[in-house]
């Protein structure tokens, strides 16, 4: 008996620019998405009720204004942060991408140790000081309890932002994150003999956040959040070294798609078994 395709609420309004993109990349994973506009499950909560999945989509929510993601959390908290609580408790699962990890943050909903939604960390302005566009080398914690990561290896995927950079509200906040597995991938050196996190450095960490973390979950492991687009590699021709692989290499990995479905197929099957 095939299991049942998962119904993804996509979120979109306000500036949000990627939800196209990541519908399709969830229809390709083996998930039915739908697009809904924000003020919609504002004027009825209710509607949560009726998917698997919740994801926050990249793009410039509100023009970034104030921060990015700032204003579109206080408005989904506001409106929103019972109903989604309860969506969590449920067994729901919650992805967020670039704006849309910056908005979980700034939300509270991540990492949420204390399981008050009180925030405890922050994504600011890169540390180069510029927006960075470009594909970047991560590398997934084996220790993690997120969902959508479990089991996955070292992959490329592509950055664009200009403030993400991973900040705690206080040096025991990351430890206690690192201590309770909710790391779930940091940026990685693209020199393959680096194996040490301690020597990554720009631009293999685009922003220079702190631990290199380039996404984490919270406790239940099924509200996740990164910075990097695995929606943007949905196929091996959007890397920019596809045309250097061969032949068999290509037939492969065309089989199997980008490797940035490999995220969301785990986070789809976690769905399925619950």
């Amino acid at each position: 008996m095939s299991r049942r395709r998962p119904i993804v609420c996509v979120i979109t309004g306000f500036g949000i620019n990627a939800d196209e993109e990541l519908a399709r990349a969830f229809g390709l994973a083996g998930a039915e998405a739908s697009r809904v506009h924000v003020n919609d499950l504002v004027g009825d909560s209710k509607l949560l009720s009726r998917f698997r999945i919740l994801a926050f989509p990249g793009g410039f929510s509100f023009g970034d204004h104030l921060g990015s993601g700032k204003v579109f959390a206080t408005l989904f908290r506001r409106n929103l942060g019972g109903a989604l609580a309860d969506f969590v408790a449920g067994g729901g699962l919650v992805i967020g991408i670039c704006n849309g990890f910056q908005v979980l943050v700034k939300m509270g909903v991540l990492p949420n140790m204390s399981g008050t939604g009180a925030q405890e960390a922050s994504l600011v302005h890169n540390e180069c000081g510029k927006f960075e566009d470009r594909w970047v080398r991560v590398r997934f914690e084996e220790n993690s309890r997120c969902v959508w990561t479990r089991g996955l290896s070292d992959m490329d995927l592509p950055v664009r932002h200009g403030e993400g950079r991973f900040i705690t509200r206080a040096p025991a906040v990351m430890e206690a994150i690192r201590a309770q597995g909710l790391i779930a991938l940091r940026y990685a050196a693209r020199d393959e003999t680096t194996s040490d996190a301690a020597l990554v450095g720009y631009p293999d960490d685009p922003n220079g956040s702190e631990g290199h973390v380039a996404g984490l979950c919270d406790p239940t492991g099924r509200v996740f959040g990164l910075m990097p687009h695995p929606e943007a590699y949905m196929c091996p021709q959007n890397h920019p070294d596809w045309a250097r692989l061969g032949r068999r290499e290509l037939r492969e990995t065309e089989r199997r798609g980008g490797d940035g479905l490999s995220i969301l197929r785990k986070g789809v099957r976690a769905a399925q078994e619950r």
